[in-house]
């Protein structure tokens, strides 16, 4: 499925939230969080907390660089059974922000202007998790992966969706995936459209899948009708994209812009 953005949709809109990015530093707090240390999928990378060598902003975009070094991990407990205490260190280091406790949206158009790392392992994520993540956890909160992208396969790019069947932990998931070129070479505009009724997913406002948000009334409190918070973040390694590439390391994920319109 392949069709243009309804342009016409586009001028409808009204920026409610953005980040440009125009500002030097660190990605700016009053917009972000940063997640820290070995958080899920069973990742190799730590995500580091205010480290410029992992999240910085220059010349009006955002890098978010993955490396191979050593770096000490926090939460390490002696003789932990649990992976994300159980090493003394890492050996990948990256960086994840949020807007969680900051900013959050009950639909509209979410886009993102980026351009991709590259190599086997590398795992790059544009998305968004339900603001109650915090009370009911995963799946009840809801996903919405607004661009996936994994470096074995350099041309695919996924939009998926996560959402509870109401049986325990037991979810359901929805996606599509489109090939793009140049995914690391260029810059490309990852979306989605999200109303009442659907979230529709676009790059370079391609539209190449749909939900349909009914699908999700398994239980009472439909996650995709509640507000998300964003994540953006360079995972490495991982069930998904399999083993690293260490020779393609430093990789960056560079952002040149964030907006939500309503």
């Amino acid at each position: 499925m392949s069709c243009k953005l309804n342009s016409k949709l586009l001028t409808e809109r009204v920026l409610v939230w953005s980040d440009e990015f125009d500002v030097e530093g660190l990605p700016n707090p009053a917009h972000w969080v940063f997640e820290e240390g070995h958080v899920r999928n069973q990742e190799s990378q730590y995500y580091t907390k205010e480290r410029p060598e992992n999240a910085y902003v220059r010349n009006g975009k955002l890098y978010i660089t993955a490396k191979k070094e050593k770096f000490p991990n926090k939460a390490y407990e002696s003789g932990s059974k649990d992976w994300r205490s159980a090493l003394p260190a890492s050996s990948y280091t990256s960086a994840s922000i949020t807007t969680a406790g900051l900013h959050s949206w009950q639909y509209g158009r979410v886009e993102v202007r980026a351009k991709l790392p590259k190599g086997k392992g590398v795992w790059p994520a544009i998305w968004m998790l339900g603001d109650n993540f915090d009370k009911v956890d995963w799946p009840y909160s809801g996903e919405i992966d607004i661009m996936e992208h994994v470096g074995k396969d350099p041309k695919q790019v996924h939009g998926t969706v996560h959402y509870p069947t109401g049986e325990g932990d037991a979810y359901n998931t929805d996606g599509g995936q489109t090939s793009v070129k140049g995914l690391s070479g260029k810059f490309h505009v990852f979306a989605i459209e999200w109303d009442e009724n659907a979230i529709h997913f676009y790059v370079n406002d391609q539209l190449y899948h749909s939900f349909e948000i009914d699908d999700a009334d398994l239980i009472e409190d439909n996650p995709f009708r509640q507000k998300h918070f964003l994540l953006i973040n360079l995972a490495l390694g991982g069930a998904w994209p399999g083993p690293i590439a260490d020779e393609v390391l430093p990789q960056e994920f560079v952002i040149d812009y964030v907006r939500v319109y309503q």
